[in-house]
């Protein structure tokens, strides 16, 4: 088998060039590059060093990806007939994605790897921009990065930002986190005789005339807490110093048990903007949904029983395995489908030995009847505990209304009771059927009641400020001008 030599050209200019990297080069029978584009080559071709480019490869394709793997198939067939010598910018093994490639077909024994050195860009990049990598840093790709991968209190170097457009592109993924004034500096050849830094606000990122193939794109760790308001890692130190020795009272006192009611005000508070459908009441309500749920992994935290890494990895954990038609080879024609595999999966999950867990443990709700309800019968339905039809079901709701109204006449409090739970539930049942939700549509009912009740007692007060000065049939009165000036809706 023929070797394959990788070697890297350094980060700059001929004078930043390792000697041991120049004579390699002057003793190479074929040398192959992935660009021309790189001040080293000016000088070797000076020097009668022959070498043939892939520049031409970069035409044939609009995404980098396929010209990277045709660089390397043709490397790869090269290779079969003679040893190759392959240059890339920099260091091979740095931000080289033609190198990577070339080490998985290496893996597969498709090729003999040699791989030399060559100076990264990193280290010049340090020292013009005077910072301490000790201190936190990332490299990413211009062409592929994303802001959730950012992390705003750690040096950011972007490289492949080589023209205005992916300067551009770079700008928008970054103003997703950052402010458009926020400072970044544009370094250009750096370590090299040409070497430029210019710091201009983001929003002018793509409008810098620096910007070429030897451009990094250094962007300062953020280091005052307002600007670091989209970074998670800051919503939870917040959490962190209010529950700490110098933070509130209030939040210090709460156990997992006192903030049971505030979950539930806030998920009702969200459901009613989804009604409402407004965007940025949702934005709000949802932030203090997050709060509830940071508040809990801090207590668990504080107590020594858990913490939010342990909720991310259970949640991702049981998404990749209740997935499996997504993150493994299972094939599912139709939502159906997916359902069934939900079920059989949580079914597993569930098994204790060889004694299945009941069908309808963990459906209770001690917050909601209404919830509790509607989960007991949509798991029975999932098994065929089901009426076969719509008029089962409305055959019922006569039976157990004629039940209760037999026992309003004639019953006590306790068959009363029963009778009349038996009638809700069968409402909750008939809600499930027609895909309503009973808890929603009971919060839209009191939503309602509220609206016009309050209509109602501002009239009152407007008028004889006590309601017994009014008869119920002038109240219904008002009740009704409020149902005619909300409609339905309110």
């Amino acid at each position: 088998m023929h070797q394959l030599t990788i070697i890297g050209l350094g980060a700059s200019d001929f004078e930043q060039l390792q000697i041991g990297v120049y004579r390699k080069l002057q003793q190479a029978k074929k040398i192959y590059v992935r660009t021309i584009d790189h001040p080293v080559l000016n000088e070797l071709a000076t020097e009668g060093i022959e070498f043939e480019s892939f520049d031409h490869v970069y035409e044939k394709h609009d995404d980098f990806r396929p010209v990277y793997e045709e660089i390397v198939a043709t490397l790869l067939s090269y290779v079969e007939k003679e040893d190759i010598m392959y240059a890339v910018p920099g260091h091979p093994l740095v931000a080289e994605l033609t190198v990577q490639l070339l080490i998985e077909a290496e893996k597969e024994g498709k090729v003999k790897l040699n791989i030399e050195g060559g100076q990264s860009f990193l280290d010049p990049i340090f020292g013009a921009l005077r910072i301490d990598p000790i201190d936190g840093f990332q490299l990413v790709d211009g062409t592929t990065f994303s802001a959730h991968e950012v992390n705003m209190k750690q040096h950011l170097l972007i490289a492949q930002v080589y023209d205005t457009f992916s300067a551009s592109e770079v700008k928008l993924t970054l103003m997703e986190k950052y402010s458009e004034d926020y400072p970044v500096t544009i370094v250009t050849a750096a370590g090299s005789k040409d070497e430029k830094l210019r710091t201009v606000p983001l929003y002018e990122l793509d409008r810098a005339a620096e910007i070429d193939n030897l451009t990094t794109v250094y962007v300062p760790p953020v280091t005052n807490r307002d600007e670091a308001l989209r970074e998670w890692s800051t919503f939870r130190e917040i959490i962190s110093t209010l529950r700490g020795p110098n933070g509130c009272p209030w939040d210090q006192q709460q156990t997992h048990e006192s903030l049971k009611r505030y979950m539930l005000e806030e998920v009702h508070e969200f459901l009613q903007t989804v009604d409402e459908q407004d965007d940025e009441h949702m934005i709000e309500e949802l932030g203090d949904v997050l709060l509830q749920v940071f508040l809990h992994a801090q207590i668990g935290e504080d107590e020594g029983f858990f913490n939010l890494e342990d909720i991310l990895e259970a949640i991702s954990t049981k998404m990749i395995r209740r997935h499996p038609h997504v993150f493994s080879d299972t094939t599912v024609d139709s939502v159906e489908e997916v359902n069934a595999n939900w079920e059989k999966i949580k079914r597993k999950e569930n098994a204790n030995g060889e004694i299945p867990e009941p069908l309808l443990k963990g459906e209770y709700r001690a917050t909601s009847s209404l919830q509790t309800s509607y989960n007991y019968q949509r798991r029975a339905a999932k098994v065929g505990f089901e009426w076969s039809s719509t008029d089962g079901v409305w055959e019922k709701f006569s039976e157990e209304w004629q039940e209760f109204r037999t026992e309003v006449t004639n019953g006590t409090n306790e068959t009363r009771l029963d009778e009349f739970g038996d009638v809700l539930f069968t409402l909750v049942n008939i809600a499930r059927v027609y895909k309503i939700s009973a808890e929603d549509a009971m919060l839209h009912a009191n939503r309602k009641f509220a609206s016009r009740f309050g209509y109602v007692e501002a009239q009152v007060m407007a008028g004889k400020k006590d309601f017994k000065a009014y008869t119920f049939e002038e109240l219904d009165a008002f009740w009704n001008e409020a149902k005619l000036q909300g409609g339905n809706k309110v």
